[in-house]
């Protein structure tokens, strides 16, 4: 766990995404607004200390549940409890697939293909899911996901099944169970030798919970990048003209842009041509 890179996590200036974005609105939806508002500074070595002593302790008949210790102090975590301490819900469904389409009642991939991309015509289950035709409020709603919700270490060039299909969830307010996808992230990321650590910034929320001390810890605060404003769109290449957000990287931004948007994701999030791995039970 010493070489893994903590994600603290991304959040959003909420007064300048609600007056400019309709994304705000589909998360406020389903109550999931203080997900994507966590701020706080986090604690990189009592995140790797909490996945180094992650534990799973849920039998297959009961709830799934996981427990760790930091600083001496056991936490206990399942959805209701992280729910409660997040301010979301814990209700709605749950699926997890690696690469193929989830199948749930009502989701077909066609509709929110014709969604995502609304300007072509021929939109199928197999074609290439890439973010860069996507309208700014589907773009910033990937992003969040990508740090925030099901966090990758990844880029953004390409989107996978499993984040459409949590995109369909938020834009079509189906309730869905995030504190356990949450759970079920920590798990795999506990289990994948290369992959980064995620929900810094959550996790101290968790600490607090616990009355885990953070005297004498080292903080690492969320750099200024990692909330969505107006600076952080005119970054990524989002500008407004005559009231409406479009895309136009300026020359000088496009190494960097292509550099962020193509860092390779872990194994759990590749495209549909990886082996698929299993999800914890």
């Amino acid at each position: 766990f010493v070489e893994k890179r903590v994600m603290g996590g991304r959040n959003i200036d909420y007064d300048f995404c609600s007056s400019e974005f309709s994304f705000v609105s589909w998360l406020d939806n389903l109550h999931l607004l203080p997900l994507v508002q966590i701020s706080n500074p986090f604690y990189i070595k009592l995140v790797k200390d909490f996945y180094s002593n992650l534990k799973m302790v849920s039998d297959q008949n009961q709830e799934f549940a996981v427990t760790s210790v930091v600083k001496g102090q056991r936490m206990y975590l399942d959805a209701r409890i992280l729910a409660s301490i997040l301010h979301i819900p814990h209700n709605g469904i749950y699926v997890f697939e690696h690469k193929k389409w989830t199948e749930v009642e009502g989701f077909h991939p066609n509709q929110i293909l014709s969604v995502l991309y609304p300007n072509d015509p021929n939109v199928h289950p197999n074609m290439a899911l890439t973010t860069n035709r996507l309208s700014v409020d589907h773009r910033l709603l990937h992003h969040l996901i990508v740090h925030q919700i099901l966090p990758t270490g990844g880029g953004y060039a390409k989107l996978s099944r499993m984040q459409v299909f949590i995109m369909w969830c938020i834009i079509s307010k189906i309730e869905f169970c995030f504190p356990l996808l949450i759970l079920k992230t920590m798990v795999r990321a506990y289990s994948q030798k290369k992959s980064v650590l995620p929900y810094g910034s959550l996790l101290t929320l968790v600490f607090l919970h616990y009355h885990i001390p953070l005297d004498g810890e080292t903080p690492t605060k969320l750099n200024k990048e990692d909330t969505y404003n107006k600076s952080t769109l005119n970054r990524m290449g989002w500008k407004k003209e005559q009231g409406i957000w479009t895309y136009h990287p300026r020359a000088d931004q496009a190494p960097r842009l292509a550099r962020e948007e193509q860092e390779d994701n872990p194994p759990w999030e590749h495209d549909a041509t990886a082996p698929a791995a299993s999800a914890p039970a």
